[in-house]
């Protein structure tokens, strides 16, 4: 028996190219037939090839000899005050990983894992200490936002998908890249690029890579301090592609018209929060298109960092508004489940 393929792993053009070389059909039918395959997937949401009435029973049998349909478990969920929803979904080989929906007053958004567990190391998230078990497939990112969705009650919908969970999206640039093309292909899910981002530690050559892809998501950055000094005490990856680095790349990366950088700012009492640190931040970021996301730390239960007073929070944002820079206090939700930013974490695989 031949080797069944997860065909949330392959892109409409992946599928399409297997169609031609496998089927005796002309090939723009078997395009034809791609397409009608991404919509019942991904706009139907449909969990067997049964499903697909369109479709003949020739081809469906064909797709079932040679694929499968993936689904994801929920192994755990807890829903916070504020209405966001943790998920603690289960993988096939045991491990399992967390996403996040957020509901807010005009959209809902969806945060997504890209990682079992991340090497990158930052010393205030919680995701670090697991360190890198292993990337997940594109089906896995695909499945995490299938799987929310089949969770929320008929008449909500999703919005924004944020690459903001467990992982460095760029450790996995392969898989991201086919799931950012699945999302985003008219006969897939269909969403806008500009309703998706991706959220780095900062890999420059894989920024430098992204900006020249065909898909333009937006892109955040995430930066943590306005000195080497302490933003290497933050995020080893510093101490690789320092910020003079970082900068020259930002500079360089190609953004369509109305595109802004997103910079992630934790403020963190008497490290990352005081008023020097916000005209370092000017200084620093001078003569990019951008905007800063500040967000006041998520304390967790092993923390070594404090969260800053909502004063000094107001007074950080108030002097970059009195500048000129774009800059909203992020509070994140989720905090009383966990679920927060830097929060995500498991235990060992079951």
């Amino acid at each position: 028996m031949s080797k069944l393929y997860n065909i949330k792993n392959w892109t409409r053009q992946n599928l399409w190219a297997w169609m031609v070389e496998n089927a005796e059909t002309q090939s723009k039918m078997q395009a034809f037939r791609a397409d009608q395959i991404f919509y019942w997937l991904y706009q139907q949401k449909v969990e067997s090839f049964a499903e697909m009435l369109n479709i003949s029973q020739e081809i469906r049998k064909m797709l079932e000899e040679h694929f499968w349909i993936s689904s994801m478990k929920i192994a755990e969920s807890q829903k916070s005050q504020d209405g966001s929803i943790k998920y603690r979904l289960l993988l096939e080989d045991g491990y399992s990983i967390e996403c996040v929906f957020m509901p807010h007053t005009n959209h809902n958004t969806v945060c997504v894992s890209s990682q079992v567990g991340c090497g990158m190391g930052c010393d205030f998230c919680m995701t670090g200490t697991m360190g890198l078990v292993r990337n997940l497939k594109t089906a896995e990112i695909i499945d995490q936002i299938l799987t929310v969705w089949g969770d929320l009650p008929d008449e909500q919908n999703l919005r924004n998908i944020v690459f903001m969970g467990m992982g460095e999206p760029f450790h996995n640039y392969k898989n991201l890249l086919q799931a950012l093309e699945i999302l985003t292909d008219k006969h897939g899910f269909n969403f806008s690029q500009r309703r998706i981002t991706v959220s780095t530690s900062g890999l420059l050559p894989k920024i430098r890579r992204f900006g020249k892809e065909r898909i333009k998501t937006n892109l955040a950055i995430s930066l943590n301090g306005v000195t080497d000094d302490v933003r290497s005490k933050l995020m080893p990856i510093n101490k690789a592609y320092n910020l003079e680095e970082l900068i020259k790349v930002c500079r360089e990366f190609p953004l369509e018209s109305r595109r802004r950088i997103t910079f992630e700012y934790i403020l963190i009492r008497n490290l990352t929060d005081s008023i020097e640190d916000a005209k370092g931040l000017i200084r620093l970021l001078h003569g990019l298109k951008f905007k800063i996301n500040l967000i006041p730390f998520n304390s967790t239960p092993i923390s070594k960092y404090q969260v800053p007073s909502p004063e000094q929070a107001r007074k950080f944002q108030k002097y970059l508004l009195d500048h000129g820079v774009v800059a909203p206090i992020r509070i994140s939700k989720g905090q009383d489940i966990q679920g927060a930013c830097g929060q995500l974490v498991v235990g060992a695989k079951t």
